[in-house]
């Protein structure tokens, strides 16, 4: 049967570890700790997300909004990037990217304007606003995302970040 998995202090079983039990007696044959770990990833990313949503809220942008004036910001002064550098770093289709920064735009968080170098193009401009929204939802979010590691050593927190690393090198980008 399926335990939890521990380092060092014995954790309580958690949801995960119920529907790993529950194939554990409708399938003893499959090795379930693979749907374990990824279980627990998918639920802490959706735990999170709708916390760092509750966290930007407050500035008007939520997460999508967030990543696009974060990577200009990221980006460095003049925090300008052209759309199609936004929309290859986010992952993001050109229809995707249009709309977020038509929200942007309208929140005076961005400016558009033509590319002094490619009449056919644009450039993607973070406002002073911007600067001001980004750097405080930044550190909103930092704090949102420290208290949930709260609990975890910098031992511990520095041993997860090293294991999500080396998944990350395996299992996508």
């Amino acid at each position: 049967m399926n335990r939890p998995e521990t380092t060092g202090s014995r954790t309580a079983p958690d949801a995960v570890d119920a529907i790993t039990a529950q194939w554990a007696q409708v399938r003893p044959d499959l090795e379930t700790t693979a749907m374990a770990a990824f279980g627990r990833i998918y639920r802490i990313s959706r735990a999170m997300s709708d916390r760092m949503e509750a966290a930007y809220a407050p500035f008007g942008i939520g997460l999508g909004e967030f990543d696009v004036v974060a990577t200009l910001r990221r980006s460095g002064a003049p925090y300008t990037l052209p759309p199609r550098e936004l929309s290859a770093t986010l992952m993001l289709t050109s229809g995707g990217m249009t709309g977020r920064l038509d929200k942007l735009e309208r929140a005076g968080l961005i400016t558009r304007s033509p590319d002094p170098n490619d009449r056919r193009a644009l450039r993607v401009t973070l406002t002073d606003t911007g600067i001001d929204v980004v750097d405080r939802a930044v550190a909103a979010g930092l704090a949102v995302q420290q208290e949930a590691l709260r609990s975890l050593s910098p031992a511990q927190t520095a041993a997860l970040n090293d294991l999500l690393r080396n998944l990350m090198t395996t299992a996508g980008p």
